[in-house]
């Protein structure tokens, strides 16, 4: 290994030190927004997102703040003792340093606190990398919503996560 390449994992790594897992407040709104348009193809709009943060009851959001800067979030609705994850989020100039991993976990730590003994979710049938993340956290597929996404009539894998897995 090259020096420079040295110096840049260890930069690296001091850099995600500086990463910081939080809960998601309606100050955020407006970053989350910018980051739907990023990475999703049908991004939800800032009034949803505004909404979901400041008076969705069932809502629980995260965000990953890097240096001061929103980097990732994701968020889940709790209904009954299910979560049922809404969307998880990561710029894109920013994916594969584990940003992703940490969400979840974190989320689905802080929503069996809030008696979530199960957790669900759609995936996109091409997003294999996502399919990959959740599987990691115990998720698998249970069945598949037929042309689910508007935008190109792609199927969603339905997965599901029984809170007696441990990682």
């Amino acid at each position: 290994m090259s020096a420079a390449a040295g110096m840049n994992r260890e930069k690296e790594a001091i850099k995600m030190k500086e990463l910081v897992i939080r809960q998601a407040v309606p100050k955020d709104a407006e970053a989350i927004a910018r980051l739907e348009k990023l990475c999703f193809s049908e991004p939800w709009s800032y009034d949803s997102i505004y909404h979901e943060l400041a008076a969705n009851r069932r809502a629980f959001y995260l965000a990953a703040d890097l240096c001061g800067r929103l980097v990732g979030y994701a968020g889940l609705w709790l209904i009954g003792d299910e979560g049922h994850i809404t969307n998880v989020a990561v710029d894109p100039q920013e994916r594969g340093r584990g940003i992703g991993d940490l969400l979840v976990g974190a989320l689905i730590e802080d929503s069996r606190r809030l008696g979530a003994v199960s957790h669900t979710l759609e995936v996109r049938t091409g997003n294999a990398a996502a399919i990959s993340l959740y599987e990691k956290h115990g998720f698998a597929a249970a069945g598949v919503r037929p042309g689910y996404y508007e935008d190109n009539g792609e199927d969603a894998i339905i997965m599901w996560r029984k809170q007696d897995h441990e990682r």
